[in-house]
């Protein structure tokens, strides 16, 4: 006889399956962004039309990001990921497998498409998952894309080293993460999404809408972040290389560097947020990741411009899951738990439109000017989050009254 399980157990599996799909996520990412020299180069693509395809992605992605606003308000958001991530692991094949540069530029369109609703539709589920156990649990999260993004960018480095094709690089990898993805799927939890009436048969019926103007805060600090972001995933490989003088193996080393200290910095975020408050974690976050930038800016050669891009993944990777948790918990506390789904891929949006400006801005600035005068930029931009550090404050008992606390006994 089968013993039902009771509900912690349930949400504990479902933290742990949705962590593996940021895993997986933050691979696929990294061997995406870390290969960008070895992309232009397979289809010839020029500095000049560079760009052009990588502001493409982000594009799509909003897209993705506002078609997955509208499919969960029928459908939940663990079905949309269940749908979405294994699209966006066989785009990354078809990138560095297909035999034209048009043809890479549909497997680019398909993976921002599917990448905007699957990074839409983990989000939810993390901040569903929060509000279930009451407690600061979303920079775990994000500490798995981290992991993720880590492995992939090991595997990039590797690829580099013993000069291998893309599509003999991303082949075996795909292979692996596809299965995975279908398999922790099956353990998501929509906790937040279920009809208290129906018993949980299926998403609430009506949503109230969220004011723009109440989220715009949040949407500004997001597109910040993200101009930072992508600046360090997009251009660290050719700074590092053009700019510093280093090898091309070693060119795949910054976004490692980087996505190893936000997998640290988010390891203990979760405690330092419990601790000393969102709003004092996102301060301190904007002025690290800025003296990141100004390192990077100054950097001699290549193992000081690393030393600026450490500190810049120390400071950004506590402000993006903030601000999502911050988003859901305002529009969750207001007009209930749909509204926290949309009002997550809404300011979902706002990531890719960081995306879309940074990378376009800082190439730019760098062919007319100077990329060390580039980086500058994205580093006065991530200051803007001190001006709106007081979106993320969270009174204690508004906190604590509106959110669901299971017993310790019952949830890990």
């Amino acid at each position: 006889m089968t013993v039902p399980r009771v509900p912690g157990a349930r949400l504990r599996h479902g933290r742990v399956s949705l962590a593996l799909s940021f895993f997986v996520q933050g691979a696929v990412f990294a061997l995406l962004v870390t290969r960008i020299p070895a992309i232009q180069e397979r289809y010839g693509i020029s500095d000049g039309l560079l760009p052009a395809f990588l502001a493409a992605v982000p594009v799509l992605a909003g897209a993705g990001s506002f078609v997955a606003e509208q499919v969960v308000k029928r459908l939940r958001a663990g079905r949309v990921l269940r749908c979405v991530q294994p699209v966006v692991c066989l785009a990354l094949l078809a990138v560095g497998s297909v035999g034209s540069m048009a043809q890479a530029a549909v497997a680019l369109g398909v993976f921002g498409l599917s990448v905007g609703a699957l990074d839409a539709s983990m989000n939810m589920l993390g901040v569903s998952l929060q509000r279930a156990y009451g407690r600061s649990i979303m920079l775990g999260f994000h500490a798995a894309y981290s992991l993720g993004g880590i492995a992939g960018a090991s595997l990039a480095w590797a690829g580099a080293h013993w000069k291998l094709s893309l599509a003999l690089l991303y082949g075996p990898v795909v292979a692996v993460l596809v299965p995975l993805a279908l398999l922790v799927g099956r353990w998501f939890v929509d906790r937040d999404r279920q009809d208290p009436v129906a018993g949980g048969a299926g998403p609430a019926a009506a949503v109230a809408p969220v004011a723009m103007r109440v989220l715009l805060p949040l949407c500004l600090v997001m597109a910040c972040a993200y101009i930072g972001d992508s600046t360090v995933s997009n251009w660290s490989a050719k700074y590092l290389q053009d700019v510093l003088g280093s090898s091309e193996q070693l060119a795949t080393v910054p976004y490692n560097v980087y996505m190893v200290t936000t997998l640290l910095g988010r390891a203990v975020g979760d405690l330092g947020v419990r601790r000393f408050g969102a709003v004092a974690v996102v301060r301190t976050g904007a002025v690290v990741a800025a003296g990141g930038f100004a390192v990077v800016a100054a950097a001699p050669g290549a193992w000081a411009g690393m030393a600026g891009f450490t500190l810049l993944g120390f400071g950004l990777c506590v402000i993006v899951p903030q601000t999502f948790a911050a988003a859901g918990r305002y529009a969750g506390e207001q007009h209930g738990p749909g509204a926290s789904d949309l009002a997550v891929a809404r300011l979902n949006i706002f990531n890719y439109a960081g995306f879309l400006i940074g990378s376009p801005l800082v190439g730019a600035l760098g062919d007319s000017w100077s990329y060390r005068g580039a980086m500058l930029v994205p580093m006065a931009l991530v200051l803007v989050t001190l001006v709106y550090a007081r979106s993320f404050g969270t009174p204690k008992a508004r906190y604590g009254d509106r959110y669901e606390r299971p017993r310790t006994a019952d949830v890990g």
